[in-house]
């Protein structure tokens, strides 16, 4: 307990001695105060700049100390070499942001903790020098079961890994900078109420931020205004890798206010994650498809983003594979390009808006975009979709729309195609187109077609 008196003497900056219990014959430091909002100076108890191992003893010793007293330990400014630090419950480690820095000097993550309710960051570097990482999925900073955990205004750069792993934590990562981490910037996985929000995620290996879960169920992250940009894809694939955010079997996230540019695949990719809404995104020059939900998902809102630079705009599909259910609605999607990131498997780049079952997409507008401004099924992959009140300028065709046998319903209705080089609305068997302009010479041929009220020039 700290007395009324005690309290008052730290916050008027004076040293105030709290009696601390010790176990066995450990030589803790007695812990004092100082004034900054009662935490404890490291400095004043022996952890100083650039010490070796017992410096880093020191450290964990007064972290577990004040701990149990529920008190903070601050960190003044400059470089603390240390490996494998494990942070106990209640720890709260601080220091000046840009100058109190933690290096690591071995090859285990930097700082850890495990199976606590509350850790709490605020104002470190954690600098791994671009030293290798002991373990397949490891992070510089690693985190297990920590119920409540708080990294706010932190750096977090040059890790051998990834910046950050987190694995079933709950909390928040606020206002942090990741940047040149070998792998992702942020690997969540089995979160609970997590937020991160308004981080800046710069030139990362293979990602930026990483939702995911071990098996598809509720995740309920929230991914809101941060900054991320250039995130490469090293490892190469197919989509695997690159990803500026990537959301894996993790449903009931919410992607919103993000600024993502040059990912080298996706800005926004959602895999097998039901119930996402991701919406007033800005997606610049994005490497494949800007904005993706894909495979065994039910239920995505695409609303309110821009997209300007990709290979495809917004995709929708895998109803083959039980992708279905969403909305498209208020997007603009723009300068997509016929090239992508990879030959294999023949894709299609060049799309607009894609989609495949139980979808609406209404009220984007989209232009350039020289394969198709929209393309709706593929196949018989197709069932329930409706496409109106959009507008699509400088397109090569203005709405593909599947012809193939055993396609589902579909209505294009009141759209606007402006120089569509190739026709309006033109139906395909797969990839091959197999009409004339339906715009204009109509659907009477396919009986699971609706078009009407399009406006072609």
């Amino acid at each position: 307990m700290i007395s009324r008196r005690a309290l008052l003497a730290s916050l008027c900056g004076t040293a105030v001695a709290v009696a601390v219990p010790r176990s066995g014959n450990a030589q803790s430091p007695a812990i004092s105060g100082t004034g900054l909002r009662g935490a404890i100076d490291a400095g004043t108890h022996g952890v100083k700049p650039g010490g070796g191992s017992a410096m880093q003893r020191k450290l964990e010793r007064l972290i577990a100390d004040a701990a149990r007293q529920n008190l903070p330990v601050f960190l003044p400014p400059g470089d603390y070499p240390v490996s494998g630090l494990m942070l106990p419950d209640g720890a709260r480690l601080s220091g000046i942001a840009g100058a109190s820095r933690l290096v690591q000097a071995g090859s285990e993550p930097l700082l850890e903790a495990r199976d606590v309710q509350r850790t709490v960051l605020a104002g470190l570097v954690f600098d791994g020098v671009n030293r290798p990482i002991a373990g397949d999925t490891a992070g510089l900073i690693q985190f297990r079961n920590v119920a409540n955990l708080a990294i706010e205004d932190c750096e977090v750069t040059n890790s051998g890994a990834s910046g950050l792993r987190l694995e079933g934590c709950g909390g928040r990562i606020e206002r942090c900078h990741i940047l040149r981490a070998k792998d992702y910037a942020l690997y969540a996985v089995q979160s609970s109420s997590l937020s991160v929000a308004n981080n800046i995620v710069s030139a990362c290996g293979d990602g930026g931020i990483l939702i995911h879960r071990w098996e598809k169920g509720h995740d309920g992250t929230i991914v809101s205004g941060n900054r991320i940009s250039s995130t490469g894809a090293s490892s190469g694939g197919t989509g695997q890798y690159g990803n500026a955010i990537n959301l894996y079997r993790a449903d009931d996230v919410t992607v919103s206010g993000n600024q993502v540019s040059e990912s080298a695949f996706s800005a926004i990719r959602a895999n097998s994650a039901s119930n996402a809404i991701i919406t007033d995104n800005h997606c610049i020059a994005s490497g494949e498809t800007a904005i993706y939900a894909e495979f065994s998902f039910e239920g995505a809102v695409i609303s309110g983003n821009l997209v300007d630079g990709a290979a495809n705009g917004i995709s929708v599909v895998n109803f083959n594979a039980g992708g279905r259910l969403a909305t498209v609605a208020g997007n603009i999607v723009r300068n997509l390009r016929l090239s992508g990131p990879y030959t294999v498997d023949d894709p299609i780049f060049g799309v607009g808006i894609s989609a495949e079952a139980d979808t609406a997409v209404s009220g984007n507008v989209i232009e350039n975009a020289p394969y198709a401004g929209l393309a709706l099924g593929f196949g018989p992959y197709l069932r329930n979709v409706t496409a109106t009140g959009n507008i699509i300028r400088q397109a090569g065709v203005g709405c593909a729309v599947t012809v193939v046998e055993g396609s589902g319903d579909v209505i294009i209705a009141n759209n606007i195609f402006q120089s569509a080089t190739r026709g309006g609305i033109i139906g395909y068997r797969w990839r091959d187109a197999a009409t004339g302009d339906l715009a204009k010479a109509g659907a009477q041929a396919f009986g699971h077609l609706t078009i009407e009220n399009n406006r072609v020039s």
